[in-house]
């Protein structure tokens, strides 16, 4: 009798160890370069917002505001996994101020993303972040909440899905975090809260005394502050939202995931215009950031490659076109973690 070997599970480590060491070494000098060229360009935009002579110059400023927010929060996003600089306590402050223009909460953020996302990623229960629905769930649902899925998964909905599901439900609102993260929460919101009124005050200030009205200072504010937030969220769910749904990355029940699945099928690497990582700093080669979170944002192609090259027959190695995202949004609506298979709406009857 023939006896066959079954092949061996892969494991997280293997893949790791593909990564070559030199994409975990943190660089201070690198990481603060990125940090200063990108609050000089904040800072450049604001101004031009603040002395515009017309809607038609604040318009794109207004526009590049946004995406200059999304570029602090990713370096910000390093500094939370304590990679961006060599020196963690540098990370742990460039971390608090990083995140304030996109109105995070670090200790908060830190928990949500690198303790829960990352240690669970597309794992059905756990997994929080664009987490989908099942057919039974969703008949289950009165006709407005089926009417806000409708809209959230929507192409184009990930302004309504990020703003309410991660940054208002898992941010603002979260009132009930592991008791060892309590204390470090109220702290980090309290800071946050501090530092926007200041903000808002300094920016409605501004606006009343160029407009001499509390109208100007309202619009000031909104300028400034409130429009590049909202631009921001509808980036940051968009760009979660490419990076972990689509028809061919399945989510997993919760006793079936590994670690291995979560992080090397449950993202992809997508290829995206230079002048878009100019902003996004690389973090659209996402394989190799869920694969190895001390890998920094700014050694994530050379990392991308070594696993793109160790296992071409499971990394999702593509260029991001529009189009198949717009697809994609229209066939990712619901899923059957038994089958691993997304379903339409139509599947709820």
């Amino acid at each position: 009798m023939t006896q066959t070997m079954e092949a061996p599970v892969l494991t997280l480590k293997e893949v790791i160890d593909v990564v070559p060491a030199s994409c975990r070494q943190r660089s201070t000098p690198r990481g603060l370069a990125l940090v200063g060229r990108d609050l000089l360009l904040y800072a450049l935009v604001l101004t031009g917002i603040v002395l515009s002579p017309a809607w038609w110059v604040t318009l794109p400023l207004v526009l590049l505001a946004g995406l200059t927010v999304a570029a602090l929060f990713v370096l910000g996003h390093d500094a939370a996994h304590g990679v961006l600089t060599d020196d963690n306590r540098l990370n742990n402050t460039l971390g608090h101020l990083l995140l304030v223009p996109s109105f995070h909460i670090f200790e908060a953020w830190v928990l949500g993303h690198n303790r829960i996302h990352h240690g669970h990623t597309v794992r059905e229960g756990m997994d929080f972040v664009w987490h989908p629905v099942t057919v039974d769930q969703y008949r289950d649902m009165g006709s407005l909440r089926r009417l806000r899925h409708r809209m959230e998964w929507a192409p184009g909905g990930s302004l309504l899905y990020y703003l309410r599901e991660v940054w208002w439900n898992k941010m603002i609102r979260y009132r009930e975090p592991p008791a060892k993260w309590v204390a470090g929460i109220r702290r980090d919101r309290y800071m946050l809260y501090t530092a926007l009124l200041a903000a808002a005050t300094g920016a409605g200030f501004l606006g009343g005394l160029g407009s001499g009205d509390i109208a100007g200072a309202i619009w000031m504010i909104t300028k400034l502050m409130v429009i590049p937030f909202l631009l921001f969220t509808f980036l940051i769910g968009w760009t979660v939202y490419v990076h972990h749904i689509s028809p061919d990355i399945r989510w997993y029940t919760r006793r079936g995931w590994t670690r291995v699945q979560g992080q090397l099928d449950g993202t992809t690497i997508l290829r995206i215009p230079r002048v878009m990582n100019f902003f996004f700093h690389w973090i659209f080669l996402h394989t190799p950031h869920h694969v190895d979170m001390r890998i920094p944002c700014y050694h994530l192609p050379e990392a991308a490659r070594a696993i793109g090259e160790a296992f071409p027959d499971r990394t999702i190695d593509r260029t991001l076109r529009i189009r198949e995202y717009v697809e994609g949004a229209r066939t990712c609506k619901l899923y059957d973690f038994e089958a691993g298979q997304w379903l339409p709406y139509s599947a709820a009857g």
